[in-house]
């Protein structure tokens, strides 16, 4: 019998490494998510993909989310007055 500490087995679960933040809206010219940067097809395929591809796509995400056109308003805006 194994002498884990109460809830210790949360920190050993298996899964799978995401980008996503929950900000899930899909940017309608890019087509891109504006939360992670992945495509629908990427985030529908996510799960499935192995190691090395998930972690080639994370690496074009900040490229991604730079080409990803910015709300002129939002809070942003607001605190710069």
């Amino acid at each position: 019998m194994s002498k884990k500490k109460h809830g210790a087995d949360v920190w050993e679960r298996n899964e799978i490494e995401s980008p996503c933040i929950n900000i899930c809206v899909v940017h309608p010219q890019s087509r891109l998510c504006t939360g992670c940067g992945r495509s629908i097809d990427e985030i529908r395929d996510w799960s499935a993909m192995d190691a090395e591809e998930r972690s080639d796509i994370i690496a074009l995400l900040p490229e991604r989310m730079n080409a990803i056109p910015k709300r002129r308003g939002g809070r942003a805006a607001r605190l710069k007055r």
